[in-house]
């Protein structure tokens, strides 16, 4: 700890207020930071107050106020009277209070910090650790996603997709979400010509121009949308990493926007989801050699793998399975600092309990690769199809998800917007979504529930691990003698799909894959079914009829 993290601070609720939940509030997270603080009591007068800075000597002097602002004036008035004449030297006041009461504070001059109870908690603890409001104004926060993280803990940092149908459309609102101090990481989405085409315009379908995000045609474009963005809390900016092409696309986004991380899949963005002409093996090849690049250049990776099976309705094991091998692929090819996203409510139906187990099988897989030259960082997110297009409903859902995540101690919180299921974003629907986001971290924190303690949950997560686990032997049991590493081997994963170890029910027809399992959600769990026989398949039986057939 720094010095300034073991100053003392007194504070009071001054005047006739008797309001203390504030001031108290505040005061308990000082002692996280280990302050030294004392509080003086409600309806404290001016005599009583200014006698105990004298008596205790505090490094700052916390105020709440909630009642009429003429009055506060007036108290005001009296206060810095009263430090004149009892001449108590140099202090950092800090208020507290209503908006009215709060501007009645910085009208008087004597405070240096003023809140009014909708700050997020990034400001709050900024303050605790020394950044009064005057500092954060000429400080920029950590530019990388490692200290940045550092930086906001205990709370995750807040991450945020944004693109616009124009370039100027997103410039414009990236400085706006940048201004609103809300967002910790924008992330922009470029549109489906771009993710596919950037590097070869000749290719572009221009009928579809903006179709899924922001228009990116040129390197300046992205510079354009960083410049805007070095305002506000000076947001980290990430890209999509297009759909081919993908190394041109890592080093034009570490030259523009200095890019947070990179994000590439293990199998897919080919003819398996019809996002490129690659084949599995080519794009598992170029997927791979990505992953290697941004490990030389030491830049945080996510390899988005998992959830694309669970959008797809395949089986909670594979959705594990896959976490796990796109995990040990970043750390095969030398990646560092890993991102293991977890998306929620994926299928739709799943339980909240049961989504829990899930990403607890997931994190015990994941996990179990950390040494000392590979570590991963908890994002999560809600799902996409989960939300309603009515937005007060999504906005429901929305809160309740991310209420349900924070159970994992998430280092990042991917948002995603309320109105998603109506309507891309706008900046006004980013810095709302932010905000209830902030709303639920704030209750989260006062007493977090220990969600992942049920024993259902537990059960339910070793069943998985386990189920899991035969999954990843059956998948190394199929690769040819002459293959040293059959879970970071192109062909030999592109063969899992092919049989259908790796299988889900939207690959239906697909020459590339199997497509013919065939999943259910029973009591909130993905399972694989024997439609002919109307039973659960488990796992070591589906994995013997693919084998045996």
């Amino acid at each position: 700890m720094t010095a300034f993290l073991k100053k003392k601070i007194l504070g009071a609720s001054l005047g006739h207020c008797v309001h203390v939940a504030g001031i108290l509030s505040f005061l308990n997270a000082a002692e996280r930071y280990d302050y030294t603080t004392h509080f003086l009591g409600p309806a404290t007068s001016i005599e009583k107050l200014t006698q105990a800075i004298l008596d205790e000597d505090p490094d700052i002097i916390a105020l709440s106020y909630r009642l009429t602002p003429e009055v506060l004036k007036e108290l005001l008035v009296s206060l810095q009277k009263e430090i004149e004449e009892k001449s108590i030297g140099k202090k950092t006041f800090i208020f507290g209070g209503t908006p009215p009461a709060a501007e009645v504070a910085r009208q008087s001059g004597l405070f240096d910090a003023v809140f009014v109870g909708g700050e997020s908690p990034e400001e709050i603890t900024d303050f605790l650790k020394g950044q009064v409001e005057e500092a954060r104004q000429v400080e920029m926060p950590p530019q990388n996603l490692v200290d940045r993280i550092a930086h906001a803990s205990p709370y995750p940092i807040l991450r945020h997709h944004f693109g616009r149908p124009t370039v100027a459309e997103t410039v414009e609102g990236a400085r706006e979400i940048a201004l609103s101090e809300t967002i910790g990481v924008i992330s922009i989405g470029p549109d489906q010509n771009a993710q596919e085409s950037f590097f070869r315009p000749g290719e572009m379908k221009r009928g579809q121009d903006g179709a899924g995000g922001v228009p990116l045609r040129k390197p300046e474009d992205l510079e354009a949308i960083y410049a805007a963005t070095r305002c506000g809390n000076y947001p980290l900016l990430r890209c999509y990493s297009g759909t081919r092409d993908l190394i041109r696309w890592a080093e034009m986004s570490q030259k523009t926007i200095n890019i947070a991380w990179g994000a590439v899949p293990l199998l897919w963005y080919n003819r398996l989801d019809g996002r490129s002409e690659r084949t599995p093996v080519e794009s598992i090849r170029e997927n791979q050699e990505t992953m290697r690049w941004y490990a030389e250049h030491d830049i945080p990776l996510e390899v988005n793998e998992s959830h694309h099976w669970s959008l797809r309705d395949a089986p909670d094991v594979v959705a594990v399975a896959t976490a796990f091998l796109a995990a040990c692929n970043a750390k095969k090819m030398g990646v560092r600092n890993y991102i293991s996203q977890y998306m929620f409510n994926t299928p739709a139906k799943t339980s909240p309990s049961m989504d829990l187990a899930k990403m607890l099988a997931k994190i015990e897989l994941i996990e179990s690769l950390h040494d000392e030259h590979f570590t991963s960082m908890r994002q999560t997110r809600a799902g996409l199809t989960s939300l309603s297009t009515d937005p007060d409903v999504a906005k429901g859902q929305l809160a309740a998800s991310c209420y349900y995540q924070l159970a994992l101690e998430p280092k990042i919180v991917h948002i995603v917007g309320f109105c998603e299921a109506d309507h891309a974003a706008t900046p006004a629907d980013v810095i709302e979504s932010a905000k209830i986001v902030q709303g639920v971290l704030k209750n989260y924190f006062l007493d977090p529930l220990p969600m992942i303690n049920d024993e259902r949950i537990g059960k339910r997560k070793e069943r998985l691990v386990e189920e899991a686990k035969h999954l990843l032997e059956a998948i190394r049991r199929i690769a040819p003698d002459e293959v040293d590493e059959p879970w970071t081997d192109p062909e030999n994963l592109a063969r899992a799909v092919k049989v259908g170890l790796l299988d889900a029910p939207h690959l239906c027809g697909n020459p590339h894959a199997s497509g013919k399992i065939f999943t259910r959600v029973i009591d909130g769990v993905c399972v694989a079914v024997d439609l002919e026989k109307g039973n659960v398949l488990s796992e070591k039986d589906r994995i013997s009829q693919i084998l045996n057939s």
